[in-house]
């Protein structure tokens, strides 16, 4: 049958990137405890294509993305997938991104019941120019006090949920776990959030915070200190936004570096 995809075309336009995106499909990924999770990802998959060709081949990236999702992923790994992709579409450069919801088993600070707790997370692989740069992202709730409510008020500050956006980039030869990065971000904030709470753990929490006041500069500084001191990882992004109990807006913040 014939091939439209690769008829030419004649508009002289190079596209960056072009591909599929909001696929579906379950991904074994390593944990750091040597066990395997399978969660939900989707997929968003990218190739370049030279102005010569009238469009890419839709079912190709299907295709590869279904042998890979059998794999057991530490994030890193995706650089062969994506290798294979490239190969397959016979483009310049590429980029994978998968999005999953991570569940880690959290025990509860004073009672240590155990409940599970969801984490947003992805992995991105980026090849161009020869060149492959992976991204590991998490989204972690956290609890945020007002140091500012808590210095003028003569009793009580508010507090709120505030999520802080991590992306790190690291070598191929290294590994960051999303639990460690997790670990990280939690104790910077006022204090962390937990999926089961009793009355004795609720007390601790309340009580750490108001010990641990901090804005959402407070936060992002520390993230910014822990990442820039961390000895994998080669560059950051960080976002920090807290939805204010007692305003109509979020306070925000944003940092990204190259370590």
């Amino acid at each position: 049958m014939k091939d439209v995809q690769n008829l030419k075309d004649n508009r002289n336009v190079d596209i960056q990137k072009v591909g599929i995106n909001h696929l579906d499909l379950p991904l074994t990924i390593q944990r750091k405890n040597s066990s395997n999770q399978v969660v939900n990802a989707v997929a968003r998959v990218t190739v370049s294509l030279p102005r010569d060709f009238k469009g890419t081949h839709m079912s190709r990236f299907v295709e590869v993305l279904n042998e890979w999702q059998h794999k057991n992923l530490l994030g890193i790994d995706i650089k062969g997938c994506l290798e294979k992709i490239i190969e397959y579409l016979n483009a310049k450069s590429g980029e994978l991104k998968f999005k999953f919801n991570y569940f880690i088993e959290k025990a509860a600070p004073v009672t240590h019941m155990t409940a599970q707790m969801c984490y947003k997370c992805s992995f991105e692989g980026r090849i161009y120019d020869g060149l492959y740069k992976f991204i590991l992202g998490v989204e972690v709730p956290v609890t945020t006090l007002c140091p500012c409510s808590k210095e003028i008020s003569d009793n009580g500050a508010h507090n709120q949920r505030a999520y802080v956006k991590v992306k790190v980039s690291y070598d191929e030869d290294n590994q960051i776990w999303i639990e460690d990065l997790i670990d990280l971000i939690e104790q910077c904030a006022s204090c962390p959030v937990y999926p089961l709470l009793k009355r004795e753990d609720e007390k601790f929490v309340t009580e750490k915070a108001w010990d641990n006041p901090k804005f959402v500069e407070d936060v992002i500084r520390d993230v910014v200190v822990a990442l820039r001191n961390h000895p994998d990882v080669n560059e950051f992004e960080v976002e920090c936004e807290a939805y204010e109990s007692i305003h109509n807006h979020c306070a925000w913040a944003y940092q990204k570096e190259v370590c």
